[in-house]
């Protein structure tokens, strides 16, 4: 027929109207996949969750400030709670401020001073690990990618590498070593390649000995001249005047570095 091979005998070359049509679909669905991969790829990008990450701790912060948790002490806990549902909606709210840059050294005392000894160190210690297991899943998952190409320097390096390999006993020896901030330690190990399982169990077990005797004294406190509050200074003083030492004595140590 005409319209099928032309005059001379050959075969016509012109696309099929369906395969033409088909093209053009499939190009105009292209488009708009490509854009909004793109625009998935900056939402997406190491330094995007970053930027996330700092807004989050920004705005956590300033929540802090504006409304003040430590006015429960002064106001009461809610009396519509009591006993050990009053412990675990307070574990959480203590992970959630730890998270938020509030000190451990006072919400420790305000456990001891709201639960006593024995229910405010298990609410203090569950608040101790939440909070750590949420600060260190926050910066894994929004800032490791674009911090870790910053780690060049020197001490930097040393700090990851320890972080990193010997994981467990790193991070028992910052959370037994007095001084160090609770929300860096969990914001550096997050940066690190350190697992889960090494640092909630080693968060858990090294918190245990500073965590015990802020809350005696917390709870104590009435009594200042009773013999628990007063071996809960002690627990509280002697570890900060051992590491003040051990710094002081290794300064040219770190200097040298």
């Amino acid at each position: 027929m005409p319209d099928a091979t032309t005059r001379s005998g050959g075969t016509a070359t012109a696309t099929p109207p369906a395969v033409s049509t088909e093209f053009a679909t499939a190009e105009f669905a292209t488009a708009p996949t490509g854009l909004a991969a793109r625009c998935t790829r900056v939402v997406l990008s190491p330094w995007s969750r970053l930027s996330l990450l700092v807004t989050l701790l920004v705005a956590a912060a300033a929540t802090v400030l504006l409304f003040q948790p430590q006015k429960l002490l002064a106001d009461g806990w809610p009396p519509a709670l009591n006993g050990a549902a009053a412990a675990v909606v307070f574990a959480v709210a203590y992970g959630l401020c730890t998270v938020a840059f509030v000190p451990r050294p006072l919400l420790n005392l305000a456990a001891g001073a709201l639960f006593g000894s024995e229910l405010g160190i298990g609410a203090a210690l569950a608040g101790t690990v939440l909070g750590a297991g949420v600060a260190f899943g926050l910066g894994r998952m929004l800032g490791q990618d674009a911090l870790r190409p910053l780690l060049r320097g020197r001490w930097l390096k040393v700090a990851d590498g320890q972080l990193s390999r010997h994981g467990f006993r790193s991070m028992m020896a910052l959370r037994l070593f007095p001084g160090v901030p609770f929300w860096g330690a969990n914001y550096c190990a997050s940066v690190s390649r350190m697992g889960w399982l090494p640092f909630l169990l080693a968060t858990g077990l090294g918190s245990i000995p500073n965590t015990a005797a802020y809350v005696v004294a917390g709870a104590r406190a009435s009594a200042p001249t009773s013999p628990a509050f007063l071996i809960a200074m002690a627990c509280i003083a002697l570890p900060a005047l051992a590491g003040a030492a051990i710094a002081w004595r290794k300064r040219h140590h770190f200097r040298g570095r």
